[in-house]
């Protein structure tokens, strides 16, 4: 399965004694096993410590809780499967006792028609509404399988187990998400700004630097350190530089070594850049291909210090594990109301390109030069399915909001310059006229998968955000 080999989920399993508890059992073995073959590890009572493994009892469900609080810092998420009815109150109070804060799935056991007698009759059913109802009562939230009933060995569980874990992976990494923020939002875009405080209540912090700091740093380094002639290397290697000027070449590895160091010493994981138009009249390069690396490294990179952005590039790449680009809803397409244009000048990773190559940015080149324009990253966007995301910081309301949905990148005839690509969305009049009318920016972020599912689910669920899932017309 993608993106779960290396969760660790916590495991309670259900059992009530007026049921057959054999079931009990043999449920937590099927389970177990289904996780490892996905390599996913669980974290759970063992039949020496609580009858067949399982919790029913509030000393069971103690004992549990305190091996979840012992192994906080390793799970990822908590599945409670129910192989027969279960006791609610011992689910309920073994997620309240270990307060982990974490993503609940909640699995039940179908039964099988022709087994319904006394000894095998299992009742999770009806077993799973009574957990729900208590996690309620909780106040703990939970997520919920596809279909009511599920076998731990059916496609379906598999699927869904794929999902969760991508769930996980988003709320894990959200939280206490340090994001560095390079210079500062450039005078002319103020739809990027955003609320610190807001993002700092949800556990994400900005780390802020001056782009001089960063200028001066770069002006500390000699043409030939070892580093600058690394960092132009894995430059030439990871796209054509065409006819970029070598002195453009070494100003690029010059601030990629530079920015490089400084999220390092600083420890943030992804990044916004002031670019708009200091680093070209200033320094005479743009940052587009050092930003298009990071993105492709799964380190999500923004343009115009857009950090709502950035995050949400970060939560298609948490859920997807796979790169993610921002972009602009640019231009329509023709006269089909469900396509349009999406662009960048650029800094999309190579991960989203049919073919690519290094050039000068055409439009800030009418400003500064072309001379002073060079690093950008210029191609066609592939074909194939895409998740796009939006986050903002609403300060009058005091709440993060957001939108996502999906669509696909299409093969549709193009000719323009940066990176673009033609994009396919149903019901696209609808969301658009959404963005406008809640007054989200033009930026939005995308990834060439289908997990809008996954991103609502741990932002509206377990981050409690305001989030519009468009599922098209």
């Amino acid at each position: 399965m993608t993106g779960t080999a290396r969760a660790t989920f916590g495991l309670i399993v259900g059992n009530r004694g007026f049921f057959p508890d054999h079931l009990a059992k043999s449920g937590r073995n099927d389970m177990i096993a289904v996780l490892e073959s996905a390599g996913i590890r669980a974290i759970t009572p063992t039949p020496d410590q609580t009858k067949h493994g399982a919790v029913e009892t509030h000393a069971e469900a103690q004992l549990c809780a305190d091996l979840f609080k012992a192994n906080r810092d390793a799970i990822d998420g908590v599945i409670v499967s129910l192989p027969n009815f279960g006791d609610e109150r011992a689910v309920a109070d073994t997620l309240r006792l270990a307060d982990l804060h974490v993503p609940v799935l909640v699995q039940a056991t179908p039964d099988t028609s022709g087994r319904m007698t006394i000894r095998d009759r299992r009742d999770s059913f009806c077993g799973k509404m009574s957990a729900c109802n208590n996690l309620s009562q909780y106040r703990i939230p939970y997520s919920l399988t596809s279909l009511h009933t599920e076998a731990p060995d059916s496609d379906t569980f598999r699927r869904d187990l794929d999902w969760f874990a991508g769930v996980c992976r988003v709320v894990r990494g959200l939280r206490n998400l340090r994001v560095g923020a390079i210079g500062a939002r450039p005078a002319a875009f103020n739809t990027v700004r955003y609320s610190e405080k807001l993002l700092e209540a949800s556990g994400i912090s900005i780390e802020t630097v001056d782009l001089s700091e960063i200028l001066g740093r770069v002006e500390r380094l000699k043409d030939n350190d070892s580093a600058v002639t690394a960092k132009l290397e894995k430059m030439k290697a990871y796209v054509p530089v065409g006819a970029t000027p070598a002195p453009a070449l070494v100003k690029q590895a010059k601030l990629g070594v530079v920015i490089d160091g400084w999220m390092e010493e600083v420890q943030v994981v992804v990044s916004a850049v002031q670019c708009w138009t200091a680093l070209e009249t200033y320094f005479g390069v743009v940052p587009c291909t050092l930003m298009s690396m990071m993105s492709n490294d799964l380190m999500s990179s923004a343009c115009e210090v857009d950090i709502c952005g950035t995050i949400a590039m970060h939560a298609l790449r948490l859920a997807s594990n796979t790169p993610s680009a921002l972009l602009d809803w640019n231009n329509n397409y023709g006269d089909d109301p469900d396509k349009a244009v999406c662009f960048h000048c650029s800094n999309l990773p190579k991960h989203f390109f049919a073919d690519v190559r290094m050039d000068y940015q055409e439009i800030i080149a009418g400003t500064v030069g072309k001379a002073n324009a060079f690093g950008t990253m210029v191609g066609r966007v592939k074909s194939g399915p895409m998740t796009f995301a939006r986050f903002s910081t609403d300060d009058r309301a005091g709440r993060i909001k957001g939108y996502v949905g999906e669509g696909a990148f299409t093969d549709d005839p193009l000719e323009t310059f940066g990176g673009a690509g033609v994009v396919h969305i149903r019901g696209l009049q609808s969301l658009l006229r959404f963005i406008c009318e809640y007054g989200f920016e033009h930026h939005v972020a995308a990834n060439l998968s289908s997990v809008a599912a996954v991103v609502h689910e741990a932002a509206t669920k377990y981050l409690g955000w305001d989030m519009y899932w468009h599922k098209g017309a």
